[in-house]
């Protein structure tokens, strides 16, 4: 497949997919028919002297200072260069591509001046598997300038630029963008693997499904609540967990009976920055911005992406309790007073060996990272003295992405430890799973064996890991 790029239609899949499988790209005609149209309004504002920020004059605090026509290559060189000021390790490569990809959609859109020429160089790039070394620090996140400079550097150093192309090929948020439709990508991910470790879980404690009534949704009816018990009811089905008297208790601690309302939640929060990313995808995110029906170039703060970077950071808030839920109900599980089984789910009762006690450990450290990754960024304060005062406000949109791609991380492990576990007690009760439920645990088991009288804990779980990054759906 193809993705055509049209400035108004890329998905978040399309993302992953161009990102991460290499999918091949390419330009609508019409996007190429906005952009020439967009360029012809930006050389008449030029033709005529008009002052436009960045296009006839400097930036910043030189927004005063025109720059003349003789002037404009080696202005818009120099401008590429005062910003390579990125600092860290180089964003992967899979981030790089999400980043050009949200680039050439967002000129196809018209809202720049960029000619056509630059949106096929990055196309070019893209389709050659070039990898341009973008570091990952210095943004504020109201324009990604450093790692935009980064990118752009590589890519047209040696190219003379039009009027106006350097800025706005640093002055938008095409990395955080690009970053964040990765993480949220793999929020999704993680959010079906929660899901078919919770109900493997309920499997494991011999929990009560009263839990999962319809009544539940009818009467409380958040989107999210309603798809979480449709898909804990398909993973269940068929368990011996319906029959009458099955439950070990009346009723259930929190961490399991409230399941499908952490995980409703956790839907709910995804599904809205699904709809935010998606606008910001598909948008002009630039300034100066070309209004090419009214032949005129506007200032604006198109840049702000507030709208995304306080979505991620609501993402990251709903994904902690139920990430924390996860591991408490490990921990109980690994307890013998509230499952009935061996202690740390050794092999039999009565033996003096640890079992899989010793993962507790590991999930609570994994845990408490976890936790404090949901902190919000989105509100941090900027000082006023970049730019005459004028560049006073940030979003850290770059760094509340990084830190949902991180907290996706540690909650697959979390995930992955909780499979374990929760496939070791239903072993030991011997209990007859449902459809979907058999299906999480044998792969949970073609990939790690039941530890035996005389086993240790398994010495790897990135199977179990690799297990939840392909998707447990």
């Amino acid at each position: 497949m193809t993705v055509v790029l049209t400035g108004s239609h890329l998905t978040i899949d399309e993302v992953v997919r161009v990102a991460r499988d290499g999918e091949a790209v390419e330009l609508a005609p019409e996007a190429f028919d906005r952009m020439r149209e967009a360029r012809a309004v930006v050389d008449e504002a030029v033709e005529r002297g008009a002052a436009v920020y960045g296009v006839t004059t400097g930036v910043a605090s030189r927004k005063r200072t025109a720059v003349a026509p003789e002037e404009v290559t080696a202005f818009n060189r120099r401008l590429l260069r005062s910003h390579l000021v990125g600092q860290g390790p180089p964003a992967a490569e899979d981030v790089v591509r999400a980043m050009l990809l949200r680039l050439v959609n967002g000129f196809a859109t018209g809202g720049t001046g960029v000619r056509p020429e630059i949106a096929e160089r990055l196309l070019l790039a893209l389709g050659d598997g070039e990898a341009p070394r973008v570091r990952s620090l210095g943004s504020v996140g109201q324009s990604d300038l450093a790692p935009n400079a980064d990118l752009a550097w590589s890519l047209f150093d040696e190219t003379p630029l039009a009027a106006g192309e350097a800025l706005w090929l640093v002055n938008n948020n095409a990395f955080s963008t690009g970053s964040a439709a990765l993480a949220v990508a793999d929020a999704g991910r993680l959010l079906e693997g929660l899901h078919a470790a919770a109900a493997l879980d309920l499997e494991a404690f011999r929990a009560n499904l009263s839990i999962l009534h319809p009544e539940v949704a009818r009467t409380r009816p958040y989107p999210g609540l309603g798809t979480s018990l449709e898909r804990l009811r398909e993973l269940l089905e068929r368990s011996s967990l319906w029959e009458p008297g099955a439950a070990r208790n009346l009723q259930d601690p929190l961490s399991f009976r409230g399941i499908p309302q952490l995980l409703g939640s956790g839907q709910d929060a995804l599904d809205f920055v699904r709809r935010q990313l998606t606008v910001e995808l598909n948008s002009a995110s630039w300034n100066p911005l070309v209004v090419a029906s009214e032949r005129r170039l506007i200032s604006v703060s198109s840049l702000e992406v507030a709208p995304l970077a306080a979505a991620l950071d609501f993402l990251r808030v709903a994904l902690a309790p139920a990430l924390t839920a996860a591991n408490e109900r490990m921990m109980k599980l690994l307890q013998a007073p509230f499952t009935g089984l061996p202690d740390g789910l050794a092999a039999r009762a009565g033996l003096h060996e640890d079992g899989l006690a010793e993962l507790g450990n590991v999930g609570q450290a994994l845990t408490a990272e976890a936790r404090l990754l949901a902190q919000p960024v989105s509100y941090e304060l900027a000082s006023t003295t970049q730019a005459e005062g004028i560049e006073d406000r940030m979003t850290m949109a770059p760094l509340a992405a990084r830190r949902l791609a991180e907290m996706v991380e540690l909650g697959e492990r979390i995930v992955a430890i909780g499979l374990v576990v929760a496939a070791q007690a239903v072993e030991l009760r011997g209990a007859k799973l449902g459809k979907g439920t058999r299906r999480v645990f044998d792969l949970v088991r073609g990939r790690v064996p039941f530890t035996g009288e005389g086993a240790t804990v398994p010495p790897d779980l990135d199977p179990i890991r690799e297990l939840v990054r392909e998707g447990l759906a």
